[in-house]
């Protein structure tokens, strides 16, 4: 082997020096950004514990979205004026109601916080009500001021639920919770078929993730083994006073969160089989407000 004159192996020398510097500030790891919350293990920090300083940041499209993980506590907060200080890891409240100001000090708290929205009813009493076509308003959904939407109408309902999303986005939310995602199995006033609904709650997902958010599956206990891949957890109402648990296994199973509420039913009647089954479970009143009775 041929070797190099002293000069030159002295310059290599020297220029390698000079290259083995402290690294740049791409190349250092930054803050704790997991996507994933602690598992419900007594070693799991407190849920008053100051996040990092990249926990108040919008979610970012493209990037490691949040994936709650089963058993870990919730609460629901949907009317009233908002409490904070409830002791639970995730809030899941009023996507419309909400402001950005409140969004950031649950982060602040240490709270992920899901942002609520209705997917698949129409509800008069929403600033952009007048934008929905009366085309694709249906028959009530039970709930004053609300009607089913038709969910076969994507080129109608897209365009809405996205900027609906970009709302969540801009308020800095973590997830998004769409409601009524399973008006084929109710009297709409149309025709929709299961197809119909995979098809609608498949866009709604991929809304979510595109936006940087994880979505959940709002009951649609029937479609659970075909969009459990599509959703990132799954909120229930009422499975236990039903006997419909069981259905939901497959997001646990799967390493999903399962956020549950019983509204009838005192905890002493479900929270021995939520806990069996992995649910994050609680009794709550039916207006949703500030109170909650947690397993």
């Amino acid at each position: 082997m041929r070797r190099l004159p002293l000069a030159l192996v002295l310059l290599l020398l020297l220029v390698a020096g000079c290259s083995s510097s402290s690294p740049d500030d791409d190349d250092r790891p930054g803050p704790d950004e997991s996507s994933t919350a602690p598992g419900p293990t007594s070693s799991s920090p407190s849920p008053s514990t100051s996040p990092s300083p990249s926990s108040s940041s919008s979610p970012k499209p493209g990037g490691a979205r949040w994936q709650p993980r089963p058993g870990l506590t919730w609460q629901w907060q949907l009317t009233g004026k908002l409490d904070p200080t409830v002791d639970a890891p995730v809030y899941d409240v009023d996507g419309f109601n909400v402001s950005k100001a409140q969004v950031d000090d649950l982060h602040r708290r240490g709270r992920k916080v899901i942002c609520y929205v209705s997917t698949g009813a129409w509800e008069d009493f929403r600033p952009d009500a007048g934008r929905f076509p009366k085309s694709v308003l249906g028959k009530s959904n039970g709930w004053k001021g609300e009607r089913w939407l038709d969910v076969r109408r994507t080129d109608v309902l897209g365009p809405l639920m996205a900027k609906r999303f970009d709302m969540c986005r801009e308020k800095g939310f973590d997830a998004v919770e769409p409601d009524n995602m399973d008006g084929y199995d109710n009297e709409t006033g149309f025709p929709l078929t299961a197809a119909h609904q995979l098809a609608y709650n498949r866009l709604v997902a991929r809304l979510a993730h595109d936006r940087g958010m994880a979505v959940g599956l709002k009951n649609d206990l029937d479609q659970i083994p075909e969009l459990v891949g599509d959703f990132d957890f799954a909120v229930n109402e009422q499975c236990a006073e039903f006997g419909e648990c069981d259905a939901l296994g497959a997001f646990t199973r799967a390493g999903k969160a399962v956020f549950h509420v019983e509204y009838d039913k005192a905890p002493a009647g479900f929270c021995a089989e939520a806990r069996e089954l992995h649910l994050s479970s609680m009794q709550k009143q039916l207006e949703l407000g500030a109170w909650r009775r947690a397993c």
